[in-house]
C-alpha cells in the first residue's frame, strides 16, 4: 500500500469516486514548512470533476511554523497511478516527511523553490 497525503481535491468524495473507484478513508496530518497558494486549471475535465477552476498548490517556505493541513490516505500502486492522471502537469508527486513522522507522497509545484 501507498500513502498519499491529499490538501485539496482529492479529499472531495465525488473527485475519489470518479478517480479510484471508492470513497477513501484517511486519517488527519499535516505538511510542515508548507503554505497553500492557488493555481489556475485549465483542464476542462478536471475542473468539471472538481466544480473549482482554482486549486490548491503547495509553496515550499522552509519555515517550521507554517504547516498545511490534510489526509493520510491509504491507497494502491494502482490508485496512486490513477491519481497521477487526476492531477494536472502543474504537479508533481513528490514523497514527504509528515508532521507526525511518517512519510507519503504529495502532489507539489513541479519546480519546488
Amino acid at each position: 500500500m501507498e500513502k498519499l497525503f491529499s490538501y485539496g481535491t482529492l479529499q472531495q468524495p465525488d473527485v475519489q469516486m470518479a478517480t479510484f473507484g471508492r470513497v477513501l478513508e484517511g486519517t488527519a496530518d499535516a505538511l510542515v514548512g508548507y503554505v497553500l497558494t492557488e493555481v489556475e486549471i485549465t483542464d476542462e475535465q478536471v475542473v468539471r470533476l472538481s466544480g473549482k477552476r482554482f486549486h490548491p498548490m503547495l509553496k515550499y517556505t522552509r519555515h517550521s511554523d507554517d504547516t498545511v493541513e490534510g489526509m493520510v490516505f491509504q491507497i494502491t500502486a494502482q490508485e496512486l497511478a490513477q491519481a497521477d492522471v487526476y492531477e494536472v502537469s502543474l504537479y508533481a508527486r513528490k514523497l514527504a516527511q509528515l508532521r507526525s513522522g511518517g512519510h507519503a507522497w504529495i502532489y507539489a509545484p513541479v519546480q519546488i523553490d
